[in-house]
């Protein structure tokens, strides 16, 4: 069996007795902003089109890689350049790569554009000094994005990631 290729995102508030043994494991890194409450998403990103599938154990989560992962390329999903409020985004299976700008430098792309294409066609067109600020997360590693950063990521292999909103 396949991975689909596409993303499962979970916003808001979440429905905590469904998806209880998930956050029972979870423990979020100690990152707050006073008098605010943290709301979570998490998301399932199938496909492997960028890179090695099933990067990473997930053994943190009890979670395995799939049995066949697919061997051809997924679709590189992802979310497209946007900003919002303050949080952190933790990988915790596979890889994510991120791309952010600061709130003074609005990229350019196009809103119905994917990530992937806009790597592929305006990324390697832009001079260094137009290029965002870059890192691929792994297993384990959390990424903090600020109040109104510029950002848009892609699912280098089959992902599950949790991000905290703190406003």
């Amino acid at each position: 069996s396949r991975v689909p290729p596409d993303t499962l995102y979970f916003f808001g508030d979440n429905n905590f007795t469904e998806w209880g043994p998930l956050f029972q494991h979870y423990v979020p890194p100690p990152f707050r902003i006073p008098g605010t409450s943290p709301a979570y998403s998490f998301g399932i990103a199938g496909g492997c089109g960028m890179g090695t599938c099933g990067m990473g154990s997930g053994r943190h989560w009890g979670l395995a890689p799939p049995p066949n992962p697919p061997t051809t390329a997924g679709s590189g999903s992802g979310v497209p350049f946007h900003w919002h409020g303050p949080g952190f985004s933790e990988v915790i299976f596979g890889r994510k790569r991120w791309f952010l700008y600061p709130p003074d430098k609005t990229p350019h792309f196009h809103p119905n554009e994917t990530t992937l294409a806009w790597l592929q066609h305006t990324y390697p067109t832009l001079p260094p000094a137009q290029r965002p600020l870059e890192c691929t997360l792994r297993p384990g590693e959390v990424l903090y994005f600020p109040d109104r950063w510029w950002h848009a990521t892609l699912n280098l292999d089959t992902s599950v990631f949790i991000s905290t909103f703190l406003g």
